[in-house]
């Protein structure tokens, strides 16, 4: 956990919504000197904030209606922080809850170096990470179609379809295989949009492709030398972690990409169950899931490796550590600008294996 430590003359702490947000500002004595609520437009902000741009910091909690408020501190000079929502207790710790008394501790969260950071991504790109998520839901969205025929199938006890319908080539005659007719135009509308969901996908991964060689093509090639990683991966682990560098050590990149378990402990011993399994970036810990079952296809070593560690901790805690491993390795050879070395992952996870 992060925390905002700066010091400024005033602090504006902002309980954001869709139409309004609430803002109060302290000074830094602690004094209030400005609580307001007002319409979520620019305009409104600015003249809101105006007596107090002097040495201002502004600082709300991570929802999705921030992009376009860290966007106008930008261009007006004025700082912007972003507050991680999970470890914003104090806020939701409260007896009385509402949103003048929200953007109250956000301020002073703010002036008493309490305020738990968020990562404030580019705007430059940002568009092309939400349009990469968008690309997840369409793909998410054209597995359940395929999955609806093939339970369709199952539920009417027919033959079962022989070719893999995720092959447009293999979808001919694929709704006469329904002799019910009603049955029949439900899967014709599925076949329909199945194909419409092809082309928008493979239109998408084009566009991500030819955008990633403009931001940053050497890490995007980085990443693509690990055997089992392949355009959307890197894709995804390009546009979710944005930048190694913004990690200074390989424990804040795991700990990002949820690949480490923290332990809860007092005097001594561990107390209950792991916390903070919902910290972190989801997207870059399936990305790691799927690239380390690339990596098991491809490789014979890791193969072998896999079942040793599996013969000590059990499939699900193996693979974890070979995710956990290939995280290590992918944050130290993008530090260095190297390409991937598997007899150097190799040695690593031994000496896992060894302890």
């Amino acid at each position: 956990m992060r925390f905002y430590k700066q010091q400024h003359i005033h602090y504006c702490g902002i309980d954001l919504h869709k139409k309004t947000m609430y803002l109060c500002i302290i000074d830094e004595h602690g004094e209030v000197v400005l609580h307001k609520n007002v319409r979520t437009r620019r305009p409104d902000f600015m003249r809101a904030v105006a007596p107090y741009r002097e040495g201002l910091v502004v600082g709300c909690e991570c929802m999705f209606a921030w992009y376009w408020l860290a966007d106008l501190c930008g261009e007006h000079g004025i700082d912007f922080v972003l507050g991680h929502a999970l470890y914003m207790r104090a806020i939701y710790g409260a007896k009385t809850k509402n949103d003048r008394q929200d953007a109250y501790k956000i301020a002073h969260l703010l002036r008493g170096g309490n305020f738990p950071l968020a990562y404030t991504y580019p705007a430059e790109w940002r568009p092309t990470r939400d349009l990469l998520r968008r690309r997840g839901y369409f793909k998410r969205s054209r597995a359940e179609l395929l999955t609806h025929i093939q339970n369709t199938v199952t539920q009417y006890n027919l033959p079962p379809l022989r070719k893999k319908l995720a092959y447009k080539a293999n979808r001919e005659g694929v709704a006469d295989h329904f002799p019910d007719k009603h049955v029949r135009r439900s899967m014709e509308a599925d076949l329909i949009l199945l194909d419409y969901y092809d082309e928008v996908i493979s239109q998408l991964e084009l566009h991500l492709e030819r955008t990633a060689k403009t931001h940053d093509a050497h890490t995007f090639y980085l990443v693509k030398t690990v055997p089992g990683i392949g355009k959307i991966l890197g894709l995804t682990l390009l546009y979710e972690m944005h930048s190694v560098e913004r990690f200074p050590r390989v424990q804040d990149f795991l700990s990002y990409c949820r690949l480490v378990r923290p332990a809860k402990t007092s005097a001594g011993k561990r107390t209950g169950d792991t916390s903070g399994k919902k910290i972190g970036n989801a997207h870059l810990r399936w990305a790691f899931s799927e690239a380390i079952a690339g990596l098991l296809r491809d490789s014979s070593e890791v193969k072998r490796m896999k079942a040793r560690l599996e013969k000590k901790y059990g499939e699900g805690r193996a693979l974890s550590i070979l995710a956990a491993r290939l995280g290590r390795s992918i944050y130290h050879m993008l530090r260095k600008r190297e390409a991937f070395d598997m007899n150097r992952f190799l040695g690593q996870a031994e000496m896992v294996v060894a302890q």
